[in-house]
């Protein structure tokens, strides 16, 4: 089933309704029909034939139509890389022949040649063109949304804080990963499937990579962890429930809550003590 109409700067099927050396011209619904030039044009291509393309506007601002697979859409969030950087702003590469424009006016921090930004496509009033902004805030959606606890979502890394990352949830949203729930490895422009961890009283959702609750499997490695990392040291470990969460993520490569429920259950089974200093080994 096709659209009533054709969606500018997104994915569109149209019917071929004539044919002309440089390519083939498609049913452009409320618009003039649209070029596919002929290196997109699939061989055996005949009039009536339906083809799935990507409509946006030539560097004369006509529109125009390619089988290419663009990077992102209008209406989504991106990590583009920077191809050139000229008077009017930064030239950004979403995989079409023309390179996407990010005005000075839209760019957060000025962009450099080479670099890669989280950016927001729209389609200008004025102009009709297809752009890109990095000032996201403009763009996400400041509600907290339908979501749930421990409910997966999609993630895309935006901005680095002091307390973590911040992540545009679902295309729309925005939530906090903490950086106690993140490895060394993430980085701004990461695509990662999260999870609703909660969405505090103030509306703000924080995010977690591993779904909230106890997790047998994960809990019982890090116990025995734990406990053959005392048997290496004599029995004894300087960590205990007030060691530093990011002392506990790099040497137990684990969550000082996580670290906390493996001692408590080590504790209860009698197996370790826990001291002022450390962690004591009862084996």
């Amino acid at each position: 089933m096709t659209d009533k109409f054709v969606r500018v700067g997104r994915k569109n099927r149209l019917k071929v309704v004539d044919k002309v050396g440089f390519g083939v011209f498609l049913d452009g619904k409320q618009f003039d029909e649209i070029l596919l030039p002929k290196r997109f044009v699939p061989q055996e291509c005949e009039i009536g034939d339906e083809l799935d393309v990507f409509v946006y506007l030539d560097s004369d601002d006509h529109l125009i139509a390619t089988t290419e697979k663009p990077l992102a859409s209008v209406g989504q969030f991106a990590c583009l890389k920077v191809k050139e950087v000229n008077q009017i702003g930064a030239f950004l590469d979403w995989n079409l022949s023309k390179d996407l424009l990010c005005p000075f006016r839209e760019q957060k921090t000025r962009m450099r040649e080479g670099g890669s930004y989280v950016v927001y496509l729209y389609q200008d009033d004025e102009s009709r063109r297809i752009v890109a902004s990095s000032r996201l805030h403009k763009f996400i959606d400041t509600s907290t949304g339908p979501y749930k606890q421990s409910e997966p979502v999609s993630l895309l890394v935006h901005d680095k804080t002091d307390l973590g990352f911040m992540a545009i949830i679902n295309n729309k949203h925005q939530g906090l990963l903490f950086r106690q729930e993140v490895d060394d490895s993430v980085k701004v422009g990461d695509k990662l499937q999260g999870f609703i961890k909660r969405i505090r009283p103030d509306g703000k959702i924080d995010l977690c990579l591993k779904k909230p609750g106890f997790d047998r499997n994960a809990m019982d490695t890090l116990s025995q962890k734990i406990m053959d990392m005392l048997a290496a040291e004599g029995g004894f470990l300087p960590f205990n429930d007030k060691s530093d969460p990011a002392e506990i993520k790099r040497i137990f490569g684990a969550s000082k809550r996580a670290f906390k429920m493996a001692l408590g259950g080590l504790y209860k089974q009698r197996l370790i003590q826990i001291e002022a200093s450390g962690i004591r080994s009862n084996q």
